[in-house]
């Protein structure tokens, strides 16, 4: 039976990737900050759930002994200080520290999710350097065998994108809509745990030192997305208000102050570049795989009257993507 560790593996992507691996077969070791809050996974019969801390290179060895393959989906989209400190934590550190843990452990494989425009010199934002700047440890890092994808924002049943709309909306008649000409190619979960899963299982190695961008087949502005989930949620009627850029800077600047960073001036950074594929193309044909559109999947999610209680964004952290 392979052996995957997913670290951050209690997130959206991650339970998604984590039940899929479960059941076909693999052993999986979800390594996580908080073991309790997610018993959830504990249901699968070939899933751990271990309590690690990542920083903690010794322990960080000892859990990835025996691995196939590690799987990085540690993530944050907003620190506690506005430096950067803790985007480099989070992004640089930890992956450091997970790489020098697969070379201890000869892991033949370690696959690492970016994002979109991750650039350590170029990028809009301290999220984006970060980023960047794992991509190239990653990539400069001998006797690992490695690959990064690089999605643009990420949909499907749980995720933080869509759901965080629905409960906005839900909730305030009013919907002010910060930098809404920014463009996104939303991806399916689905199609990007195809994408992983497909590398996992690959033996010629032709996915090492490979970063794939990962877009869904349709480009929306943030404000098509918006009032896109304001048609879909039934009964639902919102005064929707796209702000001007001034505005969406300053909306940033005040909501970074609430407690929980809503908004903040770094995720308004991250919109002044499109997360949209390249002109060189849309990976996801490299790896045989035809991406699904929004409209195809949310529906489905959005006119359930339970969607409430599927879409948690307000009611659990989210450890990862």
């Amino acid at each position: 039976m392979r052996k995957i560790c997913i670290v951050g593996g209690a997130g959206f992507l991650g339970k998604h990737l984590t039940t899929r691996l479960a059941n076909q077969g693999c052993q999986v070791n979800v390594l996580t900050r908080q073991r309790e809050k997610h018993r959830d996974l504990l249901v699968l019969p070939t899933v751990k759930v271990i309590s690690t801390n990542i920083f903690d290179q010794a322990e960080l060895n000892k859990q990835l002994a025996g691995a196939d393959a590690v799987v990085n989906l540690v993530g944050i989209l907003n620190e506690v200080g506005n430096d950067g400190s803790g985007f480099r934590k989070a992004h640089v550190e930890a992956t450091k520290n997970l790489l020098t843990a697969c070379k201890t452990n000869k892991v033949e494989k370690f696959l690492y999710v970016s994002a979109l425009n991750a650039d350590a010199k170029k990028g809009s934002s301290n999220y984006l350097r970060s980023k960047g700047e794992a991509e190239d440890l990653i990539l400069a890092t001998k006797g690992v065998s490695s690959t990064i994808f690089r999605p643009s924002v990420i949909f499907g049943n749980g995720d933080s994108f869509f759901n965080r709309f629905a409960n906005l909306l839900s909730l305030a008649p009013v919907f002010p809509v910060p930098c809404p000409n920014a463009k996104f190619a939303p991806v399916w979960v689905n199609d990007v745990v195809d994408a992983l899963v497909k590398v996992i299982e690959n033996k010629n190695g032709e996915h090492h030192g490979q970063r794939y961008n990962l877009c869904g087949p349709k480009v929306y502005s943030l404000l098509e997305l918006v009032n896109y989930t304001a048609r879909e949620l039934l009964g639902v009627k919102r005064w929707i208000i796209p702000l001007s850029e001034s505005q969406s800077f300053l909306q940033a600047k005040i909501f970074e102050r609430i407690p929980g960073k809503p908004y903040s001036l770094d995720n308004y950074l991250s919109s002044q570049t499109d997360s949209i594929c390249p002109k060189e193309g849309n990976d996801f044909a490299k790896l045989g795989i035809t991406p699904t559109t929004v409209e195809a999947v949310m529906p489905r999610y959005f006119n359930n009257p339970d969607h409430r209680a599927a879409y948690s964004f307000f009611r659990r952290d989210v450890a990862g993507h």
